[in-house]
């Protein structure tokens, strides 16, 4: 991918202010995804009389925290950010924002393989693109969605051990780590739900479309190269929901 054109994004700083909204954002983002995603695995699961396993649950829940930390926390978010915004975005930004944004959503969900990540990850895949295009700093978005795994990954295992443990014995250390987890995810959904009010005043200074296309889904996925990735993709989801 290296030896393709690509365009260099003006490099543009935001303040604590900005990205405490970006992180906002990114939590609202991603419950609405999860529970659309939930929603419609226990739809399908009901259709063919079968629960819908989520992988990644299992996954989470099997393995040693400070693997999931080091792994899912940090390393996944670093090369994921690199190649689906970075590498991606930089060489498609000459057809448009719009065109590279959903491009880059699109593949970062389907990549992910499974139903139940699919919806938060298109979500999340569009906005981490759109704070990419804006400030032209991955370090951004390597920031927010490692808050995403270390929360979905590590900080939700703390929660769900300690709220257990309140049920069994009264203990300060986990009455503190529930209340925090609680007021950290309810202040910044606040947050989040103000922020998206002005999202759709959202302007990307600067980005100018080089090459416009006349048919872009067409451009995009109706070639050999998206209909064998997507397809691969489908059928991959589809065989997890029905194993």
């Amino acid at each position: 991918m290296n030896k393709l054109e690509h365009v260099e994004i003006e490099k543009r700083s935001v303040d604590a202010k900005k990205f405490i909204i970006y992180i906002g954002i990114t939590c609202v983002l991603m419950m609405i995804g999860n529970q659309i995603g939930l929603g419609i695995t226990a739809l399908l699961g009901g259709a063919i009389q079968n629960d819908i396993a989520n992988p990644v649950h299992n996954l989470v829940n099997n393995t040693n925290i400070w693997l999931n930390l080091i792994l899912l926390g940090i390393m996944a978010p670093i090369f994921e950010e690199l190649i689906f915004r970075k590498l991606l975005i930089d060489r498609t930004l000459k057809y448009g924002a719009k065109v590279s944004i959903i491009l880059s959503a699109v593949l970062f969900a389907l990549i992910h393989g499974n139903l139940n990540q699919f919806f938060y990850t298109l979500l999340l895949g569009g906005f981490f693109a759109y704070v990419y295009i804006k400030t032209g700093k991955v370090t951004y978005t390597i920031i927010l969605h490692t808050i995403v795994n270390i929360m979905g990954s590590v900080v939700s295992l703390i929660f769900s051990s300690s709220l257990m443990n309140i049920q069994n014995s009264y203990s300060t250390v986990d009455l503190i780590i529930v209340i925090g987890y609680t007021l950290f995810v309810l202040i910044f959904f606040i947050i989040g739900i103000y922020g998206l009010k002005d999202f759709k005043r959202a302007r990307f200074n600067g980005i100018k479309t080089q090459i416009p296309l006349k048919y872009p889904f067409k451009t995009m996925f109706l070639n050999y190269g998206m209909i064998l990735f997507v397809g691969y993709f489908i059928l991959q989801i589809t065989a997890q929901a029905l194993s």
